[in-house]
């Protein structure tokens, strides 16, 4: 493996850990209401649409930030749900 290729690889796990500090912040706050609906389901729509081809691709870095990216921003929809009216 390539060093850009293991680099990448690290930051396309990486990148995605972003997402853990804006759902703490969800829950010590107990709300979303400060986070756009259109935007979430924008940015969670492409990501659902462009994971099929992530899935079948032979790119390690895309394949497996396809899925990380997915499955955390999934973890921020819920939470961001769970907590869109201040409800504990």
């Amino acid at each position: 493996m390539h060093s850009l290729e293991t680099l990448a690889l690290i930051a396309s796990i990486v990148m995605p850990l972003w997402n853990i500090p804006l759902i703490l912040r969800i829950i010590r706050r107990r709300s979303s209401e400060d986070l756009s609906l259109a935007w979430f389901l924008g940015v969670w729509g492409c990501m659902l649409v462009m994971l099929p081809w992530g899935l079948v691709t032979t790119d390690k870095v895309l394949k497996v930030f396809s899925i990380v990216n997915l499955t955390l921003f999934s973890v921020v929809g819920i939470v961001m749900f769970k907590y869109r009216n201040g409800s504990k």
